[in-house]
């Protein structure tokens, strides 16, 4: 639990400069590879999504490093089933066009 609280404070430092964008990446490598379950990573993502908002947000697949814990759908399932809830405004901010946003790409 220390853990954490620690990372929250921390986390909510970095996302008051309105410039620093956060992945929604990584998790499951950080996890236990054998037995991580999707509510493991709650506690991490509504933090995430309280401090960033929706529009500061961007999924990561964190591919093909995310293979040696999980299949790319299962890490793609831990945000989608999360962001659910959202508009859907929301979740294609996060889902792509925040990236496309921030890198300035041109699509």
């Amino acid at each position: 639990e220390g853990k954490i609280e620690l990372w929250k404070k921390d986390i909510r430092k970095l996302a008051k400069a309105d410039n620093v964008f956060c992945k929604l990446s990584g998790m499951v490598t950080e996890a236990n590879w054998n037995s991580w379950k999707q509510e493991d990573f709650i506690p991490y993502m509504e933090t995430l999504l309280e401090v960033f908002g929706p529009n500061r947000l961007l999924f990561g697949s964190d591919w093909p490093v995310c293979t040696v814990a999980a299949k790319y759908e299962q890490v793609l399932g831990i945000v989608t089933n999360f962001i659910s809830s959202l508009s859907q405004a929301e979740q294609a901010h996060i889902m792509g066009q925040n990236a496309i946003d921030f890198y300035n790409l041109e699509v």
